[in-house]
């Protein structure tokens, strides 16, 4: 468990340290309209570096021989990992709507075990208010795929 934490907290203070640095170099001070573009991204990658540093000397001062994860606790790791990975997946081919009413309807019925009413109903409603929200109000557009693209969208 130690050397998970470590590597784990290692990588992480990289990514806060490049925020930081890029948050430098687009500006971090106070503009006459209010923070400049890097203000908040800079104190995100502070308080980011600022916890591995800390997550990276409580896991160098601990002594314990802990596997990261045992064979047994791999299984339910996995069937959380695989669908993740499958939605990234089809997010290129079948859009971001798409996939993600396939895999709300996939995890709910596999590992919630819930309904085919409760399924279908969060598959289609989810993505439905996702779409609103980003697409029609915040005018975010969104990956799209061939269904968008046969409805107009």
């Amino acid at each position: 468990m130690r050397v998970a934490d470590l590597v784990t907290a290692s990588v992480l203070l990289l990514v806060g340290g490049v925020v930081v640095f890029d948050a430098v170099g687009i500006g971090i001070g106070w503009g006459t309209d209010g923070p400049k573009s890097g203000f908040f991204p800079f104190w995100l990658g502070v308080l980011l570096v600022a916890a591995c540093g800390l997550i990276l000397v409580q896991a160098a001062r601990r002594v314990d021989a802990k596997p990261f994860v045992r064979r047994e606790q791999l299984g339910p790791v996995l069937k959380v990992l695989w669908p993740a990975v499958a939605l990234v997946v089809l997010t290129l081919w079948l859009g971001l709507y798409v996939s993600a009413a396939l895999y709300t309807g996939f995890y709910m019925r596999w590992i919630g075990r819930h309904s085919w009413l409760a399924v279908l109903a969060v598959a289609v409603l989810f993505p439905l208010a996702t779409f609103f929200v980003f697409e029609k109000w915040f005018l975010v557009p969104m990956p799209k795929g061939p269904l968008e693209a046969w409805l107009g969208q």
